[in-house]
């Protein structure tokens, strides 16, 4: 069966007909393109797809597109303004905090969604925030690294905005 959806993806109106067993890291795939969330072991234990609904991290190879009918969904495509890249983005970068680059856009998805609600996260909860997300190249310290400097980045610009 088929069914029309409505949703906000990446700050944008997207209209579709999905089919009711699409999931949604199929649907940002192969119908709209954003080929950033990765897919991974399609269990929902690797992390490499996931993206925030409404603010929050899921896993979209566990998420059907019907289900986000009337939702907001941000990718790793829309984590970047303007050109400019998040300071997450940005300290993955610097901190060589990626090797293979599979795990990454869900890592910083999972980054995001903490730094948005912890502005100042202790290095357990950095890792508490990750640990469904699986990486087999780095070993998690550069990760770790690289969200405690986005997050002091991140603080230093809201302090700067606000001076």
């Amino acid at each position: 069966m088929k069914h029309s959806i409505s949703l906000i993806i990446n700050g944008d109106p997207v209209d579709a007909i999905v089919k009711d067993n699409l999931t949604l890291l199929d649907f940002l795939r192969d119908q709209l393109f954003l080929t950033g969330t990765k897919k991974g072991c399609e269990e929902g234990e690797c992390g490499a797809c996931t993206v925030m609904l409404d603010g929050k991290p899921v896993n979209s190879c566990c998420t059907l597109a019907v289900e986000c009918d009337g939702h907001e969904i941000l990718t790793v495509e829309g984590v970047a303004k303007e050109g400019m890249l998040h300071p997450i983005q940005k300290q993955f970068i610097e901190k060589w905090a990626m090797q293979c680059g599979y795990c990454t856009p869900g890592m910083i998805m999972s980054a995001k969604a903490l730094l948005d609600v912890n502005r100042h996260p202790t290095e357990l909860e950095i890792r508490e925030a990750i640990e469904g997300n699986l990486c087999r190249c780095t070993g998690y310290a550069k990760i770790v690294e690289a969200i405690q400097a986005a997050a002091a980045e991140m603080n230093w610009e809201e302090e700067s905005e606000n001076a």
